[in-house]
C-alpha cells in the first residue's frame, strides 16, 4: 500500500477510521503547519503515535505522573534516558522521510525502560496509550495538510496494540470539554502569568493551591499540570475565572509548540467533528476504565494505576481543588507570591553575553539567577550560594568544565544538585565524559528561552 493525499480531500478522523478497517500494517505520515505526525498500525489497531514537537518533553511528562506509583522510574532513570536516546534526530522526521519510517526513539526509549526493568510491560503500555490519546487529540485538529500512506520498514517490537474508536472517543471528549474555554484557552502549551498588581478583589475570585502560584513563571498548562500531578483540563478549569476577571493573562505558546495547531474556535467545526464519531460515547461525567483500550491479546492483566480523571464539562462559577495537591489552600494575593519559593540558579560561564541571556530569560520568570564568570573562583561562590540547579560552560579558561563539575560534586552539599553543561558540541564522546564527572544534563547553545525552561522542568520540578 502507498497512498498520499491532502486533509482538503480526507478529513483526520475520517483518515483513521478508514485505517481502522483495514488489516495490513500501515504507516501513516501526516504533515501540517512543519509539524509532522507519524502513526503507526497494526491490523487496524495503533501501536504507537507521535509527532515532531519535542517528543521526549512529552514521554517525560507521562513517565513523571506514572513516576508517582512506580518507585524505580525516579528522575534519575529519566535524564539517563533523555541522554541514551534523544538527539536532534526526531526532526528528521520533517527532513528525512526514509529515517521517519524506523523505530522513533521515545519509543526505543520506552522499549528499554521494559527491558531494564524499570517498567512493567504493562505499565508501558498505560504510557504509550496517553501519549497516543495526547498525539491524536492534535492530529484531529489538523484543518489542512499532506498525508502519506506506506508499509513500515521495520517491524516494532509490539507493546500493545489501541482500538482506534476509542481513542477517537476519548480524543474527542477531551476536545469537547476544551472547547469550553475558547477563545480565552486554545492551547494547552499556552503560558499563565499571575498579575501582582491586579485589583480584583479576593472575594471575587476562588482558591488556587499555593504550590500552583510557585510554579506559575513562564511553563505551559501542560507543564504545570504535570509538576502538579493534575490533569490539564482540570487545571484549566481552576484558572478559567481568574482569566475571565484579567489576573490571569496567558501568553501564545513558545516554539516549536506554537507550530500545533489550536482548538476550534468555530463551534461548528468542533461539531462536525463529533458527528463524525459513533455515537457509543459514555457521558462525561462517568468514571472510565483507565485502561480499556489495551489489547487483551498482548497484556494479561493490567496493574491497578490511579487515573488523573478528566473533569466534567459544567459551570466554571466555583472550581474545585483537585483531590491530589496541597490540601492547605489559600487565596492568592501580593504577600502570598512575595513569600513563595524562589528557586536558585548559579550559572558558570565566562562569556557575558551567555550570562546576561540567561539572566533575562530566568529572571523575567521569577527565579533567582546568580551570575559567575571567573571560572577559577566558581567553586567559593556556588558554595556560598547554595544553588538549586548549576549551568556551567563546558570550554572556558582557566579550567574546563568537567574539572569543575567533578569538584564541585566531590562536596557533599552538591551531591544531588542538578548540575547543566552549557555547550556548543553533540558528541557522543562529551555526553559519556560528562556521565563520568556527574554532570545531570546538557544545554546546547545556541538555545531558546523555552529550552532553557525544558531543562528546568526536568530537573527542578
Amino acid at each position: 500500500m502507498n497512498n498520499s493525499g491532502t486533509f482538503t480531500k480526507l478529513r483526520p478522523l475520517s483518515l483513521l477510521r478508514q485505517l481502522s478497517n483495514c488489516s495490513d500494517s500501515t504507516y501513516l505520515q501526516a504533515l501540517s503547519n512543519s509539524v509532522c505526525w507519524s502513526i503507526y498500525l497494526e491490523q487496524g489497531k495503533i501501536t504507537y503515535a507521535t509527532h515532531s514537537v519535542e517528543p521526549f518533553d512529552r514521554l517525560e511528562r507521562h513517565l513523571r505522573r506514572l513516576g508517582h506509583q512506580i518507585p524505580l522510574l525516579t528522575s534519575e532513570v529519566r535524564v539517563q534516558v533523555r541522554l541514551m536516546f534523544e538527539s536532534d534526530s526526531h526532526t528528521l522526521l520533517i527532513e528525512d522521510g526514509s529515517n521517519s519510517k524506523s523505530h522513533p526513539p521515545e519509543y526505543q526509549a520506552i522499549s528499554w525502560l521494559v527491558s531494564q526493568q524499570y517498567l512493567h510491560s504493562t505499565q508501558a503500555a498505560v504510557v504509550i496509550q496517553e501519549l497516543v490519546k495526547e498525539v491524536i487529540e492534535s492530529f484531529l485538529l489538523i484543518k489542512e495538510g499532506t498525508y502519506e500512506l506506506t508499509e513500515p520498514i521495520d517491524r516494532m517490537p509490539r507493546i500493545c496494540r489501541l482500538d482506534v474508536e476509542k481513542i477517537l472517543e476519548r480524543c474527542q471528549a477531551r476536545l469537547e470539554n476544551w472547547q469550553a474555554f475558547v477563545p480565552q484557552i486554545s492551547s494547552p502549551y499556552q503560558r499563565p502569568y499571575l498579575l501582582m498588581n491586579s485589583k480584583i478583589e479576593e472575594k471575587d475570585l476562588p482558591k488556587l493551591q499555593p504550590d500552583l502560584t510557585d510554579w506559575m513563571k513562564g511553563f505551559s498548562l501542560s507543564h504545570l499540570a504535570t509538576i502538579l500531578n493534575q490533569d490539564e483540563i482540570q487545571l484549566a478549569r481552576n484558572l478559567y475565572p481568574y482569566i475571565l476577571k484579567g489576573a490571569i493573562v496567558l501568553h501564545e505558546p513558545d516554539p516549536p509548540y506554537d507550530k500545533l495547531p489550536k482548538i476550534f474556535e468555530e463551534r461548528l467545526l468542533l461539531a462536525k467533528l463529533i458527528t463524525d464519531i459513533p455515537d457509543t460515547k459514555q457521558e462525561l461525567n462517568t468514571r472510565v476504565n483507565p485502561y480499556p483500550d489495551i489489547s487483551e491479546e498482548n497484556i494479561a492483566a493490567v496493574p491497578h494505576l490511579p487515573q488523573i480523571s478528566e473533569p466534567p464539562k459544567e459551570n466554571f462559577q466555583e472550581p474545585t481543588i483537585s483531590n491530589n495537591i496541597n490540601p492547605v489552600s489559600q487565596r492568592v494575593t501580593t504577600a502570598t507570591i512575595t513569600a513563595q519559593k524562589v528557586h536558585k540558579i548559579v550559572s558558570v560561564d565566562d562569556s557575558p553575553t551567555i550570562l546576561k541571556e540567561i539572566s533575562y530569560f530566568l529572571e523575567n520568570e521569577n527565579f533567582s539567577v546568580v551570575t559567575i564568570n571567573d571560572p577559577v573562583k566558581a567553586v567559593l561562590s556556588i558554595i556560598r550560594h547554595k544553588p538549586d540547579l548549576i549551568l556551567l560552560d563546558l570550554n572556558m579558561l582557566g579550567i574546563d568544565g568537567y574539572e569543575l563539575c567533578r569538584i564541585i560534586r566531590n562536596n557533599s552539599i552538591f551531591q544531588k544538585t542538578p548540575i547543566i553543561f552549557v555547550t556548543g558540541s553533540k558528541g557522543i564522546v562529551d555526553k559519556v565524559k560528562a556521565k563520568l564527572v556527574g554532570a545531570s544534563g546538557y544545554l546546547t547553545k545556541p538555545f531558546t528561552r523555552a529550552e532553557l525552561l525544558k531543562i528546568i522542568f526536568m530537573h527542578l520540578t
